[in-house]
């Protein structure tokens, strides 16, 4: 079954308020909020809705100073929304957002309750920010498409470094580094003419090592790629967007396998766009085509979709999906760009109220089977 005829079902609960008699009735008691499961019933849910961020809002609480200005220029929205996110990038609880309409890193820090932005003044101010990555050192890198760099901050904002010139790069848009941060992935990807289609490696200090792959269909090859991330084992994943697959290679850019081709079929991809790794190596990896995220085990077997596309935006409803991040708590941040959102689904084993970003003691996602999961079945896999 196609995707269109699939989607999350709403897992409604009414307590019906007791009728009295001769025909009287008690005033209903009010619904419990409607909750979204995925996969929906019968099948066991895996993950649930949880949120949906917008901006500032949504962790800081609106100062006097905040009402004035409002009240001055006739502002009906309260904070700094997203204007036009692109990538997400979820720390610990900190979420880091690119917006390229802005021409800012937004940051919600959840456990905190607090909001900042990087990239907005000074050495490091960004012109047109789009992909996003972390190290386990605590830097924050971000690829500036029209400077043509990526430019590296620390967690709170403070600029580090630049790495890359318009010489190597030509259109960059996706970024992945190794966890210790000796490696940084650069996604270049090229333009209709051009044959530079790949990923420009360097290292710490900036300096060009070696590129991944070249313009083509083969494998090692891309077309058009977009986005990039590591696995916990320290693999590359790369989103080879005109060629419909996710291609994955080692840290020195050997070729190990791919998967997904065109189609309209779970495990296929329409217009695959950003990628994220889960600690137990589960591959997410969005489509603004099918308007959803698709779920992979470490091995490329599809496993399920969260989304479907709809023009009202509400939960688990996109139009153009973009970049994703999963927290070390399993949580998901999805972002969609028409909507200006990004919605949180929370991991079914992982309790709701959960403190957020934490780590739980064992696998947030036991349940499904990343080695050996049976082949999905239509409608909810």
């Amino acid at each position: 079954m196609r995707f269109a005829a699939a989607g999350a079902v709403a897992v409604r609960t009414i307590i019906a308020g007791a009728l009295l008699a001769m025909g009287a009735c008690a005033a209903p008691e009010a619904p419990k909020p409607v909750e979204l499961a995925y996969p929906p019933p019968p099948e066991e849910p895996r993950y649930f809705y949880e949120r949906t961020l917008f901006g500032s809002r949504d962790v800081a609480p609106e100062t006097a100073a905040d009402r004035l200005r409002r009240f001055a220029t006739g502002e009906s929205e309260r904070g700094r929304g997203f204007a036009k996110p692109y990538d997400v990038e979820a720390v610990e609880g900190r979420i880091f957002v690119s917006d390229t309409v802005n021409r800012r890193v937004a940051v919600l820090d959840l456990p905190q309750q607090r909001y900042y932005e990087i990239g907005t003044s000074g050495i490091g101010r960004l012109i047109k920010p789009l992909g996003l990555a972390t190290d386990q050192v605590g830097h924050l890198y971000v690829v500036d498409g029209t400077a043509k760099r990526v430019h590296v901050y620390d967690l709170e904002g403070g600029y580090v470094r630049s790495i890359g010139t318009g010489e190597i790069l030509q259109r960059p848009t996706g970024v992945a580094v190794s966890a210790d941060g000796s490696r940084i992935y650069v996604v270049d990807t090229g333009g209709v003419t051009s044959k530079d289609h790949g990923i420009r490696v360097f290292g710490p200090d900036g300096t060009h090592l070696f590129n991944i792959g070249t313009r083509g269909k083969e494998e090692g090859q891309f077309n058009l790629p977009l986005m990039a991330a590591m696995g916990p084992n320290g693999r590359l994943h790369v989103v080879d967007t005109g060629n419909f697959r996710v291609q994955v290679f080692d840290r020195d850019g050997k070729f190990l396998f791919s998967f997904g081709r065109a189609g309209r079929q779970p495990g296929q991809f329409s217009h695959p766009k950003g990628i994220a790794i889960d600690r137990d190596g589960k591959i997410f990896v969005t489509d603004s085509g099918f308007a959803n995220f698709q779920i992979f085990s470490p091995q490329g077997q599809v496993l399920m979709f969260i989304g479907t596309r709809d023009e009202r935006g509400g939960p688990g409803e996109y139009l153009l999906p973009a970049g994703i991040s999963v927290d070390a708590d399993g949580r998901i941040y999805f972002v969609d760009q028409f909507f200006r959102k990004i919605d949180v689904f929370r991991p079914a084993d992982l309790p709701p109220g959960a403190p957020v970003g934490k780590a739980p003691d064992q696998s947030v996602s036991s349940e499904i089977d990343t080695a050996d999961a049976p082949a999905p079945r239509a409608p909810n896999l």
